[in-house]
């Protein structure tokens, strides 16, 4: 239910509103970008609360997606869920998940004095600020995907995160529901520790997915109970699969529903994780089964997240790519396909994080090992260039290894090099990923 707002907060919401209403027309006209943080940051100034106070008009009330990999899938996908039920949604789909982003989002909604009528307010929440907003938002559900390495420059360790997210979400109100990643060993018993809160898992149970072994860049197969080292029966995705603890019986979880029973949205196993999570969400809110079914076949990825695109007659499709986990990840995408061109660009920009070292994390042996052509490009492309260079061992290589750094010209030299059949893969970072896209549909996006 949506809370009154007192006279005084409500001339002061309304000032900060309209004011953050004229930076956003004024940035749009002048094409400076999508104005989706300054005129949060603008309109904080005039009114501290402002999220706490937006976020009380939301009628069935705030859902939160945290996590280091899918947030931005997931929260379009349950949009798109709650869109077909019928539901007005507020949501932050340009990624600016920082809390200034937050604001601008839900003010995007409002009209020009403050007021919000939404139903739902999905909004994509950066790992490392999930506890801080928690209690001016005091969300219906949080959806806790998982928790890998990530910008250790500015993050820290997995294990130090899961703490400040078990602590901070301990404190709301028994009706919170926590949907939790039961196959990530941190998260499932984040949510396992919950005595309050409504609690429910996702996961896969699909054997025939299983790894062949443990991956190199994994972060969490030691018990978060004990420290012990975790038993799998079997790995999906970096440390997730299925576990127990030989030491203190810590296991996984059941999940709610049956991962084999629902298809998933996008190519790729994370993308099967993102759609179970917002599945499991959906029908935790009592959603129909039937429009959640209806909404997958229809879903379109959102930007740079396995995004197609038609260029110059050639099929491109980005696999946005900003760590170790799903580095791995998108070069399996890469690897299972039959195409032989690839692009990766790194940067090290703030939103990447300015420590590229994790690139030695990444398993870029399977990408040399197959052959083709890899072009590398970005900020650092020539420490994208040595580590593929160091991952070819073979005495005669089939890769032919370009470096190009100006990325109009490396995604051109990449497209002369993809054949008309084949379909070139770019894998960028963040930032990467938004110069990528502005050269090739002529759109900036920030």
């Amino acid at each position: 239910m949506r809370n009154k707002i007192q006279f005084i907060d409500r001339v002061r919401l309304g000032l900060a509103v309209c004011v953050a209403k004229s930076v956003t027309l004024m940035v749009r006209s002048l094409r400076l970008g999508a104005a989706s943080v300054l005129p949060g940051a603008i309109a904080r100034r005039i009114e501290p609360r402002l999220l706490q106070l937006l976020s009380q008009q939301v009628n069935k009330g705030v859902i939160l997606v945290a996590g280091t990999n899918g947030k931005t899938t997931t929260s379009l996908f349950l949009r798109e869920i709650l869109e077909r039920q019928g539901y007005r949604v507020a949501h932050n789909s340009t990624g600016a998940n920082l809390e200034n982003g937050l604001m601008t989002a839900l003010m995007e909604s409002t009209n020009l004095v403050g007021s919000l009528n939404v139903d739902y307010a999905i909004l994509e929440v950066d790992e490392n600020i999930l506890p801080r907003v928690l209690a001016p938002i005091q969300p219906k559900l949080i959806l806790c995907l998982n928790l890998f390495r990530d910008q250790l420059d500015r993050y820290g360790e997995v294990d130090t995160i899961s703490k400040r997210w078990g602590n901070a979400i301990a404190t709301l109100p028994p009706e919170t529901i926590v949907v939790a990643n039961a196959d990530d060993p941190t998260i499932c018993y984040l949510g396992q520790q919950l005595s309050q809160q409504r609690v429910a898992f996702f996961g896969l149970n699909e054997p025939e997915h299983y790894l062949e072994a443990i991956p190199h860049a994994v972060d969490s197969i030691y018990c978060p109970r004990c420290g012990h080292a975790l038993d799998y029966k079997g790995v999906y995705l970096s440390h997730m699969g299925e576990y127990t603890c030989p030491s203190c019986g810590f296991t996984r979880s059941k999940p709610t529903i049956n991962s084999s029973q629902w298809p998933q949205i996008l190519i790729g196993l994370y993308n099967k994780y993102n759609t179970l999570a917002a599945v499991t969400a959906a029908q935790e809110l009592r959603i129909d089964e039937a429009v959640i079914r209806d909404a997958i076949p229809s879903f379109q990825p959102a930007f740079g997240r396995a995004e197609e695109l038609k260029i110059n007659g050639k099929q491109v499709r980005i696999l946005l790519s900003k760590n170790p986990v799903g580095t791995n990840e998108t070069i399996r995408v890469v690897t299972q396909s039959q195409n032989t061109t690839t692009l990766l660009v790194l940067n090290d920009r703030i939103q990447d994080g300015e420590d590229v070292s994790w690139i030695w994390d990444v398993d870029t042996e399977k990408l040399v090992q197959r052959g083709g052509t890899l072009v590398v490009s970005g900020d650092r492309a020539y420490d994208m260039a040595l580590r593929l260079r160091y991952s070819d061992t073979a005495p005669q290589s089939n890769c032919q290894l370009i470096v190009e750094e100006d990325l109009r010209q490396a995604i051109n030299t990449a497209l002369e090099h993809t054949p008309d059949h084949e379909t070139l893969h770019i894998l960028p970072t963040y930032t990467a990923m938004l110069d990528v896209r502005e050269v090739l549909t002529g759109k900036k996006i920030r």
